[in-house]
């Protein structure tokens, strides 16, 4: 009979927790920290093992595994509820830490910046969302405002709201961002038509319209960039 140890029957040396405290984090694998965080697996499989099986499922990404629903996690055998809550909210975190870093750029000069400020917010986004960073006149970013949900056309992103907010938090510079959950980066008509209201809104109301970006999971396609602007 070949059953498998559980991670209390492992040398201690072996052991997740253990080896977190004699080595660090930074010696762990993906799976030895996620099982430290689901506690236990199951009579035939270790917590690291099936960290393991779910993280080959997703290509072993945490990104890709960050985009699971909590009931594509509860079809794994040795995942209930906690487990698939513990696991979601350790993903969440590391998005928030990622988002947190970003927004402590001084500076929002160019698209691969735009999009290192705004992937973190948009990557598992099942839904289109529009954004405006208001920016001063050294780039530093003053917000970052949402400015609609579900879509982005004419009658879903209003200019005035846009020139509004700009007008009342001091901004010269401002540049659109949205995502395409679909991770198709080419823009749309409605996209075109955004864009161009915006610019000249922005040219009637003396403000730089630095870019618009549009955000996919890896990749951004850039208004200004492609001389669009």
């Amino acid at each position: 009979m070949n059953e498998k140890l559980s991670i209390n029957q492992w040398a201690e040396e072996d052991r997740p927790r253990e080896k977190f405290m004699r080595l660090g984090a930074g010696a762990l694998s993906k799976a030895e920290l996620l099982a430290i965080l689901i506690g236990s697996g199951t009579p035939k499989e270790s917590a690291v093992d099936l960290m393991k099986r779910i993280l080959n499922d997703c290509g072993d990404s945490l990104n890709a595994l960050g985009k699971k629903g909590l009931q594509e996690l509860l079809n794994y055998n040795g995942i209930g509820e906690a487990k698939a809550v513990t696991i979601l909210a350790a993903c969440e975190l590391g998005k928030r830490r990622q988002e947190e870093k970003a927004l402590e750029r001084e500076q929002i000069t160019s698209a691969n910046d735009i999009y290192a400020l705004m992937h973190p917010k948009m990557q598992d986004l099942g839904t289109e969302q529009a954004w405006v960073l208001l920016l001063n006149q050294n780039f530093k970013l003053i917000k970052a405002e949402q400015l609609s949900s579900g879509g982005i056309s004419e009658t879903a992103v209003d200019v005035r709201q846009i020139m509004k907010l700009a007008v009342l938090n001091n901004a010269t510079v401002l540049a659109l961002v949205h995502n395409h959950p679909s991770n198709n980066i080419t823009p749309s008509q409605d996209d075109d038509r955004i864009t161009q209201r915006v610019k000249k809104a922005c040219e009637i109301m003396r403000i730089h319209l630095l870019d618009h970006v549009i955000v996919t999971d890896g990749r951004y396609y850039s208004y200004h960039d492609q001389g669009k602007l």
